[in-house]
């Protein structure tokens, strides 16, 4: 398996248990005798298959089920460079083999997981990490599996490597992602006029929060996602440092938008660096990306619109 220098990302297609290890059994057997740091998360089907057939090196293997190692993307990749931070000062090249779990994903967040897995290659630039991606065709919806040509720079089958011919720039994919617009705040949505000031702003987003039925860490973080964003609008922002604030509730969620008359979103993919690997100007945003459901940031006629999701009060959560 050649790979070259910097972030290497390549897609495995496979349908069977037997090419899923023609892969997966190299690539880490590889990592071991150059004592590499190596990281496997996938199925706790395939972590069974692998640790078979490495037998008494499989404990020298960190592992993970993919369902528990970032329940999101933006904590998924926070989880990427936890390991890599803690990992790669070992020396060696680090191998991340990571399968994202798509069976049971809603359309929304099959299409937020599919942004990551393209804004990895940005993301992660620079990290020197060898990652492969597994897709399991008697699982994985088939555009999926499909467009994974276009969001792996290489694909491998077993230890052969070949260029994705569908490559997408993963700049040019996010903005296909966010291509549709955002609809409109409902009529009904409480507004405030941010000036700059955080803690009116505190003040309004706590009162909101409450209202719609949090308390609470979750009005605590709605509170802290909010004024994040609008620290980044008044630091680093394109306008005056204003915006206008929408908070109302769909679906259950509630949904928390900043509108910043002028401003423009210059990177798709701000707040999905973690501090070491981003300029200051985004730290804000990640920690916003890390305690919201989703975050969109997108263009529109009139400026830039940061719009919040957090999970509403009947959301339970199991211990």
């Amino acid at each position: 398996m050649a790979v070259q220098d910097g972030f290497t990302h390549h897609t495995c297609v496979y349908s069977s248990d037997e090419e899923f290890l023609a892969m997966a059994v190299p690539f880490v057997e590889g990592a071991l005798r150059r004592s590499e740091p190596v990281l496997v998360t996938t199925t706790a089907h395939n972590l069974a298959l692998l640790d078979a057939a490495l037998g008494a090196d499989a404990a020298r293997v960190d592992r993970a089920e993919s369902l528990y190692f970032g329940r999101r993307p933006p904590q998924r990749v926070a989880a990427f460079h936890r390991w890599w931070r803690r990992r790669a000062r070992g020396g060696g090249r680090p191998r991340i083999l990571a399968e994202p779990i798509w069976p049971g994903r809603s359309a929304r967040e099959q299409l937020a997981w599919r942004r990551m897995e393209s804004g990895l290659n940005a993301v992660l630039a620079g990290t020197g990490i060898w990652m492969i991606c597994p897709y399991d065709t008697r699982t994985a919806p088939a555009e999926i599996v499909a467009e994974s040509l276009c969001t792996h720079p290489g694909a491998i089958t077993g230890t052969e490597v070949s260029p994705s011919g569908g490559y997408v720039d993963p700049h040019e994919f996010a903005l296909r992602c966010d291509a549709e617009p955002l609809d409109p705040p409902p009529p009904g949505a409480a507004a405030f006029a941010f000036d700059g000031a955080l803690r009116p702003l505190r003040r309004f987003t706590e009162e909101q929060a409450r209202a719609c039925g949090l308390t609470g860490e979750r009005a605590a973080l709605t509170v802290t996602a909010v004024s994040e964003i609008a620290a980044h609008i008044r630091d680093h922002g394109h306008g005056d440092g204003r915006a206008a604030v929408r908070i109302w509730t769909r679906g259950g969620a509630v949904v928390c938008e900043l509108h910043e008359p002028g401003g423009r979103a210059d990177d798709p993919f701000l707040g999905f660096r973690p501090p070491t690997l981003q300029a200051r100007t985004g730290d804000g945003l990640w920690l916003a990306r890390q305690v919201s459901e989703f975050l969109d940031i997108r263009d529109d006629a009139g400026g830039c619109a940061y719009r919040l999701q957090m999970a509403g009060a009947r959301v339970f959560e199991a211990i």
